[in-house]
């Protein structure tokens, strides 16, 4: 757990160095996402955008109004992590869930600094574990630890129920990061819905054999989630092919996806070095 914990906190440290360096403004903005209320109205002003103007109270005929906003105190960063038996998947040293637990525990570091509450849910195709958002550094160091020790219970994934999860948990609009290898079917509709009420990020993680298999010849493999083994002829140009289609056609419809609801995207291989990206993620955020 101190190895675990020390690794966080050199991950953080050169995330706010770069973040600080390459940003003029606050750091918090990145996590504040678009949390707003209604504050008030007042008359219309040129150069005010059109799309605040309040057209039931302007209609009334005392003038034009626009309403005014503010941001919300109480921001809320949610973190739904994919822990089941595919996440498993690498080499032994690190494998897709060690680099989730990093990933996430370094983006609840920081934004547990920045953000006024912080909270966790990780899933196979059930509950596994669940942090109700509170504020403090306790509850990032609470939410830290559990994810270090988690353990699930059930090898398969359900995507969709555990949006849906969040989707009745949730009820103010929050910064919702979305982390898992999206080795699963049917959770589009759900993927919608979140990221119409939410501000969400999508961190799809992926091993390079999920990819580029090495050419192994005719070896057994055995699916984790199902626990079939099957065997495959590594060494078949037809089967490689295959492999990296349908990675990619999922990666693209993901990523298509998302950018059609205005929710963030990022695909990280669990093997490299990850600050670099999350620089960059937050760069995007910044200036959104």
């Amino acid at each position: 757990m101190d190895e675990f914990l020390a690794r966080i906190r050199n991950f953080d440290i050169r995330i706010r160095k770069a973040v600080n360096s390459q940003m003029r403004g606050s750091f918090r903005s990145v996590f504040k996402g678009t949390g707003l209320e209604f504050s008030d109205l007042r008359t219309y002003q040129y150069g005010d955008d059109v799309r605040v103007i309040d057209w039931n109270v302007s209609s009334k005929g005392h003038g034009t109004f626009v309403k005014v906003f503010r941001e919300e105190k109480d921001q809320t960063v949610f973190f739904v992590v994919d822990v089941s038996a595919s996440q498993q998947v690498g080499p032994r040293q690190r494998n897709k869930l060690d680099a989730t637990k990093e990933i996430c525990g370094v983006l609840a570091l920081s934004a547990i600094r920045e953000a006024s509450h912080v909270g966790l849910y990780c899933f196979s195709d059930r509950k596994e574990q669940y942090i109700k958002p509170a504020n403090g550094m306790k509850t990032g160091y609470q939410l830290i630890t559990s994810l270090y020790k988690s353990q699930p219970e059930s090898s398969r994934t359900n995507i969709s129920d555990a949006l849906l999860f969040t989707l009745n948990s949730l009820k103010r609009r929050s910064v919702v990061f979305l982390i898992s290898d999206f080795i699963d079917q049917n959770y589009d509709h759900n993927l919608k819905a979140l990221a119409k009420k939410h501000d969400l990020v999508v961190i799809h993680l992926f091993d390079q054999r999920e990819v580029h298999l090495p050419r192994l010849g005719i070896v057994p493999v055995h699916d984790t989630e199902t626990g079939r083994t099957v065997w495959i002829n590594t060494s078949s140009a037809q089967f490689r092919q295959g492999l990296r289609n349908s990675f990619q056609q999922n990666q693209i419809r993901l990523e298509r996806l998302c950018k059609q609801y205005n929710a963030n995207y990022l695909a990280i291989n669990s093997q490299e070095d990850f600050v670099p990206k999350l620089v960059d993620l937050f760069r995007v955020r910044r200036y959104q």
